[in-house]
């Protein structure tokens, strides 16, 4: 046998060790369901970061984001010698106060722990947590584990509304402190999904800085904190992947609609939610919200445009206005060749009024229950999702020349765009 084969074979045999290495340590952590740790990181998977469908990966242990300079390809190398006084390299500095390290050391003091605790119910087992049994009505269980941190030295802290959603006990952990502090709710909102908590200490505690979102570039080298999978102060880094992402997550109150997201391709897991996420300042400019676990490095962050907006009125629970919400108030459906004969029309362009409520934009300028939208503002229709888009891109208060057919005659009418949520605010 040559060496070249040998080489190979012991290549080869060092990878079985180190997958037989993953293997026991994944039975260790995971394989029997008594075991406390068990317990922990289950409720850590229940408050973390909220999953958008598929099965939660954990990231690649290998180094992914080092910054080996011996790795670097020769040529790269001795072209950017060649210019060294005008090229800046465009790699993450490794050491100095803008490294990953560095800024890990500074924030992580002021990056808490959160744990939350329900009451049990009567009939013996959690109501989110079926592993935890055998305690009494009224005792107080584990719920879950997510992340937050500390905004304001006299102990505000901000965090994601579904890591508290239904505790009857917050316990936050601070780092220097042997036990943890029992948190007070002051404000929360589901639609924003942002929850201010407070705690009280007998002196100030360390504060991170709130950045600007808006001022951070698509490709730009972010750092995220938290607690994943109840493993403390973790550290992940990655990229600013794309800006103004909008996810819908359906839980058991309804459907978050999160808008104006942060994507990032940080390591982002169940633990991580509430946990800022840093630029190479060391300032907050989102909070770790989301994940979409059927792809490798996609999370959602909520930008600190949206929270440094509202947090003063979390701070005094106060109600926080929703974001108008453009409509004209009808239901819509696709035409086919089978409607075409009794709505008098020769084409399945557009689409037919199937409702229209009393009262609404829709209503109020003229559009009745099977008219046939052809266009807005001139612009062609062929479909019910040309016509939502149409009205979304509008504001509210805007006026649409909304072009109809009714029994096989065109004609024009005027909608004056409303807002659903003030509307259903109304309703309600």
């Amino acid at each position: 046998m040559n060496e070249d084969m040998k080489d190979n074979m012991k290549d080869m045999n060092d990878m079985n060790d180190i997958n037989d290495m993953i293997e026991v340590k994944g039975i260790k952590v995971d394989n029997k369901i008594g075991n406390p740790k068990f317990k922990s990181m289950f409720a850590a998977f229940m408050a973390g970061a909220v999953v958008i469908g598929g099965l939660m990966f954990t990231s690649d242990k290998l180094n992914l984001f080092g910054f080996d300079t011996a790795s670097t390809p020769s040529g790269i190398a001795a072209t950017a010698n060649s210019n060294a006084a005008n090229v800046q390299t465009a790699s993450l500095s490794p050491t100095g106060n803008n490294s990953v390290s560095a800024i890990a050391k500074s924030a992580s003091p002021a990056i808490v722990k959160i744990e939350t605790k329900v009451k049990q119910t009567n009939t013996g087992q959690n109501r989110r947590n079926p592993f935890q049994q055998g305690t009494q009505s009224g005792d107080t269980i584990e719920n879950g584990i997510g992340s937050g941190f500390i905004f304001d030295s006299s102990g505000y802290i901000l965090t994601n509304e579904h890591v508290i959603d239904g505790a009857d006990e917050i316990s936050v952990y601070v780092q220097g402190y042997d036990t943890p502090f029992t948190a007070k709710l002051l404000g929360s909102s589901y639609d924003l999904d942002l929850a201010v908590l407070q705690i009280q200490g007998d002196k100030e505690f360390p504060a991170l800085k709130i950045g600007s979102s808006d001022n951070t570039e698509v490709g730009d080298w972010l750092v995220a904190i938290g607690n994943p999978y109840d493993f403390d102060y973790s550290v992940t880094t990655g990229v600013l992947s794309a800006k103004e992402r909008e996810i819908s997550i359906d839980d058991t109150q309804g459907t978050r609609n999160y808008k104006h997201l942060l994507q990032t391709d940080t390591a982002i897991n169940p633990g991580n939610s509430g946990g800022p996420l840093l630029n190479l300042n060391g300032e907050v400019i989102g909070i770790n919200t989301a994940v979409n676990s059927e792809a490798q490095g996609i999370g959602f962050a909520i930008p600190s445009s949206t929270f440094s907006s509202v947090v003063d009125k979390l701070k005094n629970n106060e109600t926080i206005p929703k974001e108008p919400a453009p409509y004209i108030g009808v239901a819509l459906q696709n035409i086919t060749d089978d409607m075409l004969s009794d709505l008098k029309i020769n084409s399945t362009k557009g689409a037919v009024v199937a409702e229209v409520e009393h009262g609404t934009p829709a209503f109020e300028g003229g559009i009745r229950q099977y008219d046939v939208i052809l266009s807005i503002n001139g612009k062609a229709s062929s479909s019910t999702e040309d016509i939502t888009k149409a009205v979304q891109a509008a504001s509210v208060g805007d006026e649409l020349k909304i072009t109809i057919s009714r029994d096989g005659q065109e004609k024009d009418v005027t909608v004056k765009v409303g807002d659903k949520n003030a509307a259903t605010s109304y309703q309600s």
